[in-house]
């Protein structure tokens, strides 16, 4: 009796597996892996960073439609738009909590104002930037990534953008450098009051 149980629980396991075969199926790219397209292609591989950590959030303008807000991509990472007037705000209010404009590309709080910057390779941007500045910038936290000046203002999260390894940075980088240029002077950070 013991080989019928063994030759019908054999049978029953070859049936089993041969049903769930993936006969000609190819299996699914491992995003991550390095022979996908997107870890051979700086550029993509930078997109996917930039559009899956946030940087939107900040440095791209919203635009407000009949379905609420959405990015502009119009003026995809352009930074806070040059022409927008802060609205009146308490100043004791700014020592103890963070305030942000309607669109989120500008931050009041204990450090001042802090306005987003424009991450296009335009001049007024990243197009006189090398790849060394931006890493940089990123990894020291250096306005401009110029060796002595001043530091990124909250709440550009550098510290922990600063994790990626420089590979990410550099397909950040790539993929900054290839958007179309757009013409936007961000203001220059404004100091906390006394």
């Amino acid at each position: 009796m013991k080989p019928t149980i063994f030759a019908s629980g054999a049978a029953f396991l070859i049936l089993l597996l041969g049903c769930n075969s993936n006969k000609g199926e190819q299996p699914l790219e491992n995003p991550y892996t390095i022979e996908s397209e997107m870890a051979k292609d700086p550029v993509k591989r930078g997109e996917y960073l930039v559009s899956s950590n946030g940087c939107h959030d900040c440095h791209t303008p919203k635009k407000f439609t009949d379905k609420g807000m959405e990015l502009d991509l119009t003026r995809a990472l352009s930074g806070h738009p040059a022409g927008e007037v802060l609205a009146p705000y308490d100043l004791k209010t700014a020592q103890s909590y963070i305030l942000f404009t309607m669109g989120l590309t500008s931050a009041t709080g204990p450090w001042g104002t802090s306005f987003s910057a424009n991450l296009t390779p335009d001049a007024t941007g990243l197009g006189g930037w090398t790849e060394d500045q931006f890493l940089v910038a990123i990894k020291q936290g250096l306005y401009k990534g110029i060796e002595g000046s001043r530091p990124l203002l909250p709440p550009m999260p550098w510290q922990q953008i600063r994790n990626f390894t420089d590979e990410d940075l550099k397909a950040i980088f790539a993929y900054l450098q290839s958007l179309p240029p757009v013409k936007n002077v961000v203001p220059d950070p404004i100091p906390p009051a006394g």
